[in-house]
């Protein structure tokens, strides 16, 4: 039995998908079911029950003997939240709840942490224990996964395997739920099939011209294929940075857009919103050493690739995965 935490969410959703298709299907879904724009995350796919995540805890408890596997991906991901109390609750205190099961259990866990927590990379992009106490998340969101982190290089006591991730930006099918924390990929199309152009943010740092801030994007369906392996492994437990290790440009990425749509480019700069303006990442690399170090040799899709598969097969056809 693997137990997957957020599983009306994006990525867990995506997993579920994954799973299957390796032919598990003795799944257990976690979330609050109560949003209906998120059921067709779901939709179709082959799991055993649903489990409210308020009830999540006791029924731990009572069928800890049946469990193999857990995959804690849910949590809050609103960047632009600040009320504190919401992320101490659902994502810090939450999980270390799920940790300390896992624990007197003996149950693997692999949790979701974020790039997030590198803040402006002042510290570089490292997937290092080290300076997991010298990061400066920019939001209360970067914050309580950082936070969770720090308590967890701390524990005596961990679960036999455990890995934590820092996801990068991750873009692909089933993020239609997500409003304005879904990708900029989704974004940009959507505004070129409603107004015939990308908005871009304009850059408001002397050392980056309009569109060229840069991040990591990865595709959602690599971000499975090493949860896979890694539930796989189960060896080297740490925290594992996972993006695809290069950094690619808003002006990169809108091209792209453009390409898959097969429509003529047309970009327009706007201002940053002042709410996020100056917590806003300007550039973002994983450092993707650690994962290459412990086998994950397969090389991630293309920037370009992944848009392309994403527009042309999710998209154009508002189609699940």
């Amino acid at each position: 039995m693997i137990i997957v935490t957020g599983a009306a969410g994006f990525i867990a959703s995506n997993l579920i998908t994954g799973l299957n298709e390796k032919g598990f299907e003795d799944i257990i879904l976690v979330d609050d079911f109560s949003k209906p724009e998120k059921n067709k995350n779901f939709d179709g796919k082959i799991y055993s029950d649903k489990v409210d995540r308020e009830y999540f805890f006791n029924w731990f408890r009572e069928n800890h003997r049946f469990i193999q596997f857990v995959f804690h991906l849910g949590a809050r991901t609103d960047t632009t939240e600040f009320n504190k109390s919401v992320f101490e609750n659902l994502n810090l205190g939450y999980s270390k709840k799920v940790w300390m099961l896992c624990v007197e259990f003996g149950i693997p866990l692999i949790y979701a942490s974020s790039a997030a927590t590198y803040g402006l990379g002042e510290f570089g992009y490292e997937d290092n224990h080290m300076i997991v106490n010298k990061l400066k998340p920019l939001n209360p969101y970067g914050k309580s996964k950082n936070d969770f982190d720090k308590w967890v290089v701390k524990q005596e006591k961990k679960p036999y395997y455990w890995a934590g991730l820092k996801f990068f930006n991750v873009y692909g099918p089933n993020e239609y739920h997500k409003s304005r924390m879904a990708s900029v990929v989704f974004h940009a199309f959507n505004q070129k099939k409603e107004t015939g152009k990308i908005k871009l943010f304009r850059s408001h740092s002397s050392g980056f011209n309009d569109g060229e801030q840069a991040r990591d994007f990865i595709y959602v369906k690599d971000v499975i294929d090493v949860l896979i392996f890694l539930m796989h492994q189960r060896k080297n437990p740490g925290i594992y940075n996972l993006g695809t290790g290069t950094a690619r440009t808003f002006n990169d990425l809108a091209k792209a857009v453009f390409k898959a749509m097969g429509l003529d480019e047309n970009i327009e700069y706007i201002d940053t919103p002042e709410d996020i303006r100056d917590k806003y990442q300007y550039f973002t690399q994983a450092d993707i050493t650690k994962l290459r170090s412990i086998g994950y040799i397969k090389p991630f899709i293309s920037l370009e690739d992944g848009i392309e598969d994403y527009v042309q097969n999710y998209l154009h056809t508002h189609k699940y995965n």
